[in-house]
């Protein structure tokens, strides 16, 4: 079985029922990977697909609130947001200003501006759900993938939390 989608083409699903697509998209001077996934594809509406090609098509947008939402936990000094700044701040040490775009004082501020968005996941299953539609991965050292913050939005690309996955 297969569901035809204006943005997505054909999406086959595999053998277990599952579908999977994959692109890499510009993202101002940075590519991005985006998946989009789902367990059943009986669980994948149409309206899950163009939502999910709206946020895709929103990148920007997106990004900029998920970046609000960093900032805004930084008043809160048990956040993970400030816990992963706090991490990357005794991890790399002096070194932590080479992965910076703009050094103005503020640490913190200075790594949320700096972190790279490395990807987008979609489930597609999730619409209309409670858990998270989308999630965003941020990294700070693209070749350090194991130290990341994960936004996580709901259908309508707004954030529901914002964790760390170290």
């Amino acid at each position: 079985m297969a569901i035809e989608h204006d943005y997505f083409g054909l999406l086959e699903s595999g053998p277990d029922g599952s579908i999977f697509w994959s692109e890499v998209v510009d993202f101002g001077d940075q590519r991005v990977t985006v998946d989009l996934t789902a367990p059943d594809q009986d669980d994948v509406s149409i309206d899950a697909l163009d939502v999910a090609a709206a946020m895709i098509a929103a990148l920007e947008t997106i990004d900029l609130r998920a970046r609000n939402a960093m900032v805004s936990e930084l008043d809160d000094r048990t956040s993970e947001v400030t816990e992963f700044i706090l991490q990357q701040q005794e991890m790399l040490g002096e070194d932590l200003e080479d992965l910076l775009v703009d050094v103005s004082g503020d640490t913190h501020m200075d790594v949320i501006r700096s972190l790279q968005l490395m990807s987008m996941t979609i489930l597609a299953d999730e619409h209309g759900g409670k858990d998270p539609f989308a999630v965003l991965e941020y990294a700070l050292d693209p070749d350090s993938t194991d130290d990341v913050l994960l936004v996580n939005l709901d259908v309508s690309g707004d954030v529901q939390s914002v964790t760390s996955a170290d």
